[in-house]
């Protein structure tokens, strides 16, 4: 396993715990989980707010829409097993996605009728904390910690059976044996090991590692910056607040009496602009002067990963053996359990045909 962000160390702590035997490489295993890295440095995860919105995604079919419902049908149980390694763990609800205008209002209007099963419920404009055409309330959206994530999937991964290798992977060649194939991995410290498969989770650092291999897989850096603000004088409505407000694109989370994140940008490339975060402040409207007003006490910026002319995620099986599982965009700590899942189920097929 490459990679140990949400997807790759969730993937190899799921596919441990299913019998796998797992070697993870990643230079950022012996980082803290926090934000003080340089902003290029942080992988999405650490750079992420952890927001779950798989249950108001537009789409009603396809894979995106097939990935998003297995993940937030995993996610209870993987909190639940991950919770003896970080306590603080806990999926924190409901979500609000507000609407804009009337238009808006009736898709939502559209998605809780074709979707009863899931909780969905409108909200009119008269009960939404921001002013709106109405709003759609999903008691099984949310958020989640993604350091505290983060700190639950390293704790569980050191304590298991799971090898962990602090290096970056440099190169990727195939050996051919009587069986078949095995792959080798070169890292940067001059060591090398052979497996039976391995599995790509590395964000922008997996088109280097494929481009040898005859595999075109480009992705393109996409910026966000995100705030954390302490509020002078909070709306009077504060407490009756959703988990995540998801307004104008932005995601609002209140994190306590008078703090709340906001984010997050979308930027090309992989330079932050400051002047972003001040315009993200005042695109909220004057509804919100209070949040112009907030001191900042914080902020920090990653870089997603989205794949070029193709679907993110890509999950492909580019050769027996050879498994991308990259590109998730704003997605990779929702769709964690899905693509873990997937992943285990392309091996355990790889290991009934091969072995």
């Amino acid at each position: 396993m490459i990679g140990a962000g949400a997807v790759g160390a969730g993937s190899a702590w799921h596919l441990s715990r299913n019998g796998h035997e797992v070697t993870l490489f990643d230079p950022r295993l012996s980082e803290a989980c926090d934000r003080t890295t340089k902003p290029n440095g942080l992988n999405g995860t650490t750079a992420s707010l952890g927001v779950l919105m798989g249950n108001v995604f537009r789409r009603s079919s396809g894979r995106g829409w097939r990935l998003r419902r297995s993940s937030m049908t995993l996610w209870p149980s993987w909190i639940e097993t991950l919770q003896p390694f970080a306590p603080e763990l806990r999926f924190q609800s409901p979500l609000l996605q507000l609407a804009e205008d009337s238009s808006a209002f009736e898709r939502q209007r559209q998605l809780v009728e074709q979707r009863p099963e899931l909780g969905l419920e409108l909200v009119r404009a008269e009960h939404c904390p921001l002013p709106c055409a109405g709003g759609l309330r999903s008691a099984e959206d949310g958020w989640i910690n993604p350091l505290v994530l983060q700190k639950a999937l390293r704790q569980a991964i050191h304590q298991g059976p799971i090898q962990q290798k602090n290096v970056k992977v440099c190169r990727l060649s195939r050996e051919r044996v009587k069986a078949g194939s095995l792959w080798r991995i070169e890292s940067d410290d001059g060591d090398s090991s052979l497996h039976a498969a391995v599995v790509i989770c590395s964000a922008l650092d997996s088109a280097a590692l494929l481009e040898p291999l005859g595999h075109q897989r480009p992705m393109s850096a996409v910026l966000g910056q995100v705030l954390a603000l302490e509020l002078d004088a909070p709306p009077k409505n504060w407490n009756t607040w959703p988990a995540v407000l998801v307004h104008k694109g932005f995601n609002l989370i209140p994190t306590g009496p008078c703090t709340l994140l906001l984010g997050a940008t979308l930027e090309p490339g992989e330079q932050a602009d400051p002047t972003h975060l001040s315009a993200m402040q005042r695109l909220l409207g004057k509804a919100t002067d209070w949040i112009e007003r907030a001191k900042v006490s914080g902020s920090w910026c990653g870089l997603r990963a989205r794949p070029v002319d193709r679907a993110a995620p890509m999950l492909e099986m580019l050769e027996p053996g050879l498994i991308l599982a990259t590109g998730h965009y704003r997605n990779g700590v929702l769709l964690t359990p899905a693509t873990a899942e997937w992943i285990k189920d392309q091996l355990d097929d790889l290991m009934e045909t091969n072995f």
